[in-house]
């Protein structure tokens, strides 16, 4: 499947607590339920007030209808067309 970045906008994320994110995450895994197993949610980055989440899926139309139903927003869905790390340089 193809991994997907995700850029959801939320002034002031950064200032969430635990119980905060923690429902917010709860919502999206209801949604994946509903979806899977065509989308997969991997990891999500949370910095000041915004959130980068990498998801696998099978087309970007799936991500949307996820934030749709979650009510969460999908700012800019990108298609990751490859990876670079500390070992590319070797």
């Amino acid at each position: 499947m193809p991994k997907f970045v995700i850029e959801r906008e939320i002034p002031g994320l950064g200032a969430s607590s635990p119980e905060e994110l923690r429902a917010i995450s709860q919502k999206s895994r209801a949604v994946l339920n509903e979806l899977s197993p065509h989308v997969q949610w991997i990891q999500s980055y949370v910095t000041d007030d915004k959130m980068y989440c990498v998801y696998v899926a099978d087309d970007a139309e799936l991500v949307r209808e996820h934030a749709r139903r979650g009510g969460f927003p999908a700012d800019r869905v990108s298609e990751v067309r490859t990876t670079v790390d500390v070992t590319s340089a070797e």
